[in-house]
């Protein structure tokens, strides 16, 4: 544990009870005295403070300082339209490798003269980088003395609004930068939960102040990451190195409402990115199999690592569980999988779950129906 990173925040984490697990090479939450379940429920039912300070920030700035330059320039290495996007927007996008598998995700923010990334706690250093090998035409950094905060759930616009009133200005994937507290806030309406909510960069200097004056509001409770692994399970959502890795594709993935028009075949900026070769063509034909949900029928999780067969007795598996868990908010467990692609939604399968075969349903994503601000 003495090796261990540590956020800003972790003596406040201590000081409200949480238990504390390694993570991404972090000393991280995984849990208050609330407990995962009720954590999860109050996020979904008013606001969840967590501590994502363990992601990485990154600035991108095109060495001839326009915008335009540095989002074409990342065009190379990500199969998202970066050019397109405008000032104060940000898009979901994954890196990929020459095989068409997926490096990372991460968030794209245009930010007036530079471009803002928000990429994985456990990919941070090899994502720097591969910027930094890919871009020679842009300065890369990764940010320093900023943490991060995520405030998720329907309460979070009501909670944020009183320390910076007009972030009810912001819709569903808007950027903006402002002012609290003399501190410059880098705040984003996107989250990891499938609830409406707010990602906060703050300076290092401010953050135990701004998360104490959160939590000091009744609708604002800490949660960790326990509640945040179900929340984006039921909001059907990827978790990298799990549902999505190097031997995943993003059409395999199911990411392919991430690629837009002008990156695929016929598009005016067609491929040009890392494995467009095999992605263009899955995109056409149709990869040999998909990330599915799947419902298991009774109570018992079909927990990741679970394997998946097409029949209640023998035959090799056709599949995996990449994530698997009980949703408090649907009540029942829920899982994901890469199966199939002739498969289809209404299918039985059966995972084995401690040497049974138990039938799991193949149904639509997301478990638990989002409630973004558009």
């Amino acid at each position: 544990m003495a090796d261990l990173q540590r956020t800003v925040l972790h003596g406040l984490h201590l000081k409200h009870g949480a238990r504390m697990v390694p993570f991404a090479g972090y000393d991280m939450p995984v849990q208050y005295p609330m407990g995962v379940l009720k954590e999860h429920l109050h996020t979904r039912d008013a606001a969840g403070l967590f501590d994502v300070s363990h992601m990485g920030q990154i600035l991108l700035t095109a060495k001839s300082g326009r915008v335009e330059d540095a989002a074409r320039a990342l065009e190379r290495l990500v199969p998202v339209d970066v050019l397109g996007l405008k000032e104060g927007r940000q898009r979901y996008a994954m890196f990929t490798n020459d095989a068409g598998g997926i490096l990372d995700d991460l968030m794209v923010a245009n930010r007036g003269d530079h471009v803002f990334l928000v990429v994985n706690a456990a990919c941070k250093a090899a994502d720097l980088a591969h910027l930094k090998a890919g871009l020679p035409d842009c300065d890369v950094g990764l940010v320093e003395g900023r943490a991060l905060l995520a405030l998720q759930g329907p309460k979070a616009e009501a909670a944020l609004a009183r320390l910076v009133p007009d972030v009810t200005d912001l819709s569903f994937m808007d950027v903006a930068i402002r002012q609290w507290d003399t501190a410059e806030l880098w705040i984003s309406r996107s989250g990891y939960t499938g609830e409406d909510g707010f990602e906060i960069s703050v300076p290092d200097r401010f953050a135990l102040s701004l998360a104490e004056r959160l939590l000091a509001m009744d609708e604002v409770a800490p949660i960790g990451l326990g509640a945040r692994d179900s929340l984006r399970l039921e909001a059907g959502m990827c978790l990298y190195g799990h549902d999505i890795d190097t031997t995943t594709t993003p059409v395999e993935a199911g990411l392919t409402w991430a690629i837009q028009k002008v990156r695929r075949t016929g598009g005016v900026r067609e491929g040009g990115f890392p494995g467009s070769g095999r992605i263009l063509k899955e995109l056409a034909e149709g990869p040999a199999r998909l990330r599915v949900g799947l419902l298991p029928e009774g109570r018992a999780p079909m927990r990741e690592g679970t394997d998946i067969y097409a029949g209640s007795d023998g035959g090799a598996p056709i599949g995996r569980v990449t994530s698997g868990g009980f949703g408090p908010s649907i009540e029942a467990p829920m899982a994901m999988a890469y199966l199939p692609a002739t498969l289809a939604e209404g299918d039985t399968v059966y995972g084995d779950v401690r040497g049974r075969r138990l039938p799991a349903v193949i149904a639509p994503m997301p478990f638990h129906p989002t409630s973004y601000k558009r």
